[in-house]
């Protein structure tokens, strides 16, 4: 058998999985996404006013052999007197014998729109690159081919509003559609343009609770819209408990704790609540953000909510 036809013939085991994985939207879902704007919408680079990272661990259904797992790195900062932001996000996200990594450089403008409202418009410059891991997909027949690899840019836009207790936020991070492998002509995996809203409020219940409903919703062609809906309450400026929904997908359990000034972790937990929820044990995702220093002159509370 010639090498192309042991390419064709892997690609399309290698789609199939994919597909069989729940890919239809194929970016990365994130069930703690008020941590982890950045990744999503350029226009959220340096709205903090300081400089911060975030790491994010998601493994997805748990159980299932070569199931979703996704790692994020986001770094952003202010600079310029606070009226632009730089920030750089990393994107790990694997499935089955298939493992997509995305770089992009983020750049935001931030306007002031009064002395409560601030409107941030971002753009951002990205390359991604696929791996297909032939072993993978039919252990001892890949003499051949061991692995294939392609690689595309992508440009993004967003827009964010914030004041000290609001944001909503409108971003496309992947504008472009991207094609791999179209050489091969018999198969091609075609990565859509996602378009993201984004938005939450606080609510001061207390001197010592505070209650922060949050959304977020993703559209993408050829897939039903992804809703999220989540609710966290803030004890003592320390302890965060809350709960989501993904709209007729999974309901989640969030917890969060502020163990300094600078350093934030959090954790959730997903249940599938359709019927392949009884072929896993759910979804689990960690976070932890640092800000590298605190003692700007900032207009916007201490500690953040999103």
């Amino acid at each position: 058998m010639s090498t192309m036809t042991y390419k064709i013939k892997y690609l399309i085991l290698a789609f199939a999985l994919l597909a069989s994985l729940g890919w239809a939207q194929q970016n990365a879902q994130y069930t703690q996404y008020m941590y982890n704007t950045g990744v999503i919408n350029p226009g959220y680079s340096g709205s903090r006013g300081t400089a911060s990272l975030t790491g994010l661990h998601r493994s997805q259904w748990v159980g299932v052999d070569g199931a979703p797992s996704t790692q994020t790195f986001n770094f952003d900062t202010s600079f310029m007197n606070r009226n632009t932001g730089l920030g750089v996000a990393v994107v790990n996200d694997a499935a089955g014998p298939a493992k997509q990594t995305g770089i992009a450089v983020n750049y935001a403008y931030r306007l002031d729109l009064s002395r409560n409202y601030t409107l941030s418009f971002g753009i951002s410059g990205s390359f991604d690159f696929l791996n297909v891991d032939v072993s993978k997909l039919i252990p001892g027949q890949s003499e051949n081919i061991a692995s294939i690899n392609e690689s595309n840019p992508n440009v993004g836009v967003g827009a964010f509003l914030y004041s000290e207790n609001v944001y909503f936020g409108l971003s496309a991070p992947r504008l472009l559609r991207s094609t791999y492998f179209d050489s091969v002509k018999v198969t091609s995996l075609d990565v859509l343009p996602h378009f993201y809203a984004i938005g939450g409020v606080v609510f001061d219940l207390s001197n010592s609770v505070q209650f922060k409903p949050a959304f977020l919703v993703k559209a993408v062609s050829g897939a039903p819209i992804a809703a999220d809906l989540s609710a966290n309450f803030l004890f003592n400026d320390k302890l965060t408990l809350g709960a989501a929904y993904r709209w007729d997908a999974a309901a989640s359990l969030l917890a969060g704790f502020q163990i300094t000034d600078n350093l934030l972790i959090g954790y959730a937990y997903d249940k599938d609540i359709t019927g392949f929820g009884a072929v896993n044990s759910g979804s689990h995702e960690v976070f932890l953000k640092f800000n590298f220093n605190r003692n700007c002159n900032c207009t916007i509370r201490n500690p953040r909510f999103f």
